[in-house]
């Protein structure tokens, strides 16, 4: 399972990575996510360590990402060899062209991997699933980042 969505917000790079690019920001945009806990200090680098709890299809899953890697405001990969779905998750932001005199992002979320003894019926089954919910959590995503600006005063 190889899934990639993308979609371009109206707010400045910085803000999208800051944002989508937190654990702790997670709840706020991930629907299924139902629980976030870092296992040291919360500082999003490499080698750190985040304890998940989501609800997928009608499961619990728990499982670890580690940062494996990151370029600050342009890529953030995360990966987990534990539970049900070993997954591979990158974030990229890249700069789009100035609307109306507004900053505007261009997002990418891939997830990659193979939920262990996966049948290839079922493998499509959950690929799309798993599209519709990374498209209804940029939606949500889209909403928090309004949130922030007009919290900061306006559009950016």
């Amino acid at each position: 399972m190889d899934v990639t969505v993308a979609t371009i917000f109206d707010a400045p790079r910085p803000l999208v990575a800051a944002v989508a690019g937190d654990p702790d920001q997670a709840m706020r945009w991930y629907s299924n996510i139902r629980s976030v806990r870092w296992e040291a200090d919360p500082c999003v680098e490499e080698g750190a360590r985040v304890d998940f709890v989501a609800r997928f299809l009608g499961r619990e899953l728990a499982y670890t990402y580690e940062i494996v890697d990151l370029v600050p405001d342009e890529r953030l990969v995360m990966r987990t060899d534990d539970g049900p779905f070993p997954m591979e998750t990158t974030y990229t932001w890249w700069d789009e062209d100035e609307a109306e005199g507004r900053a505007r992002t261009g997002m990418s979320v891939r997830n990659a991997g193979r939920p262990k003894a996966m049948t290839t019926l079922a493998s499509g089954a959950v690929t799309l699933g798993m599209k519709r919910a990374m498209r209804r959590d940029l939606e949500r995503l889209r909403l928090v980042l309004r949130e922030e600006q007009d919290a900061a005063g306006g559009r950016s």
